[in-house]
């Protein structure tokens, strides 16, 4: 019975075989694709994946998982207000890193021009030492080059007053963006990452404005600095125009010199007691410190006078001068009103070239005075 069952069993397969061979058979003959396909291959993966969904694994949850998915990228008001003051304090330093190159370019500049101004003055006073000629046009053709470098040195100046204020607007814009950032700490809608921002943004807000005053500063000594040595040396260079026309050596101008005061703090304090602010006074001697007789026509004085101003100055550093034209006071008014215009013109004169040494013109008064002592006209310079 069993037997019977079995090929019973295995005859009905190879009959369903051959039907799928003939349907087969009949359907690649007619050039589609077969309704049935048995097969002993196992599923494709892809099909196995379908039909055999369960049971499936879930992902595993951690707690940096979770941070990672809360903090992630976010757009809000306060990251947008906080890229706007990137995008300015980027110009920001940009224009003061323009600025900066333009500072040192100016302070180079300087630099040659002085050396050039120091090349002609040192000719100059190397000539004169030497001996020359009253009004040598070689060592005018070096005095009006020496001008030239003090004025372009004077318009340098200029630009470091307007590299100045570029930089005052720098710092202001500095203070503009810092107190945007610090207002942006009380706007609402901010994550935790925003903050985080505004603190970096602002150190760096910060950092920039110690630059803007480190320029601010070195910019102001520039210019101070400058301005000192320009007025020591266009009074130098007005007492050496005054030693070339006469061809005669004097020196520097009788002014007070730049930076006296920083030297005096390395003073000792026994020699601070004799610093200008407590120099001794001026004798009341009533003796002229200097007396010209204009009793010849071109009458040299001028080196005379230097040298006992600068005499006089070193020992007296507060001291005032008084310019005296003295006139004779015997003839009648009409010789009397001659001599006394002589004896002015000739004050101005010797004004005229005191101030070309570099005496301040506040510490000279100048006065008129006939005297029966005289028997022409006279100029008298007294210490007070």
């Amino acid at each position: 019975m069993k037997t019977t069952n079995a090929s019973r069993f295995t005859r009905g397969l190879l009959a369903s075989a051959s039907l799928v061979l003939i349907a087969g058979t009949a359907s690649a003959q007619a050039g589609k694709t077969p309704a049935l396909v048995i097969t002993n291959q196992p599923l494709p993966a892809a099909l196995a994946g379908q039909v055999y969904t369960k049971p499936t694994q879930t992902k595993v949850i951690t707690p940096q998982s979770l941070l990672d998915s809360y903090y992630g990228t976010s757009d809000t008001l306060v990251s947008r207000k906080i890229g706007d003051i990137h995008r300015d304090l980027g110009n920001l330093q940009n224009d003061l890193a323009r600025l900066s190159e333009r500072m040192l370019e100016l302070e180079k500049i300087n630099q040659s021009q002085a050396a050039e101004y120091y090349a002609d003055t040192a000719t100059i006073s190397t000539q004169l030492q030497s001996g020359t000629t009253p009004g040598n046009p070689r060592l005018l053709q070096r005095l009006a080059n020496a001008q030239d470098n003090l004025d372009k040195l004077s318009r340098n100046v200029n630009d470091m007053n307007e590299l100045a204020i570029e930089i005052t607007k720098s710092g202001s814009v500095a203070s503009y963006l810092l107190e945007g950032a610090r207002a942006a700490y009380g706007l609402t809608g901010a994550v935790e990452e925003d903050h985080v921002q505004l603190a970096q943004l602002e150190d760096s807000i910060n950092n920039t404005v110690i630059i803007i005053e480190r320029l601010q500063n070195n910019v102001n000594d520039d210019i101070t600095r400058s301005s000192a040595y320009l007025a020591t040396e266009r009074n130098n260079l007005r007492t050496m125009s005054l030693a070339v026309a006469d061809g005669n050596l004097m020196g520097k101008a009788l002014s007070t010199r730049p930076f006296s005061s920083s030297a005096q703090k390395t003073e000792t304090v026994e020699a601070a007691k004799l610093s200008s602010a407590e120099a001794p006074p001026a004798p009341s001697n009533p003796r002229p410190l200097v007396k010209i007789r204009f009793d010849r026509e071109n009458v040299d004085y001028k080196q005379p006078v230097y040298l006992a101003l600068n005499e006089a100055m070193e020992k007296f550093p507060n001291s005032r001068f008084e310019l005296v034209a003295v006139y004779p006071s015997e003839g009648n008014a009409a010789q009397m009103a001659i001599e006394s215009t002589k004896s002015r013109r000739n004050a101005e004169d010797v004004l005229r070239s005191m101030t070309q040494m570099g005496l301040p013109m506040d510490k000279v008064d100048i006065s008129y005075a006939s005297s029966a002592e005289v028997t022409g006209n006279e100029v008298h310079i007294y210490v007070r």
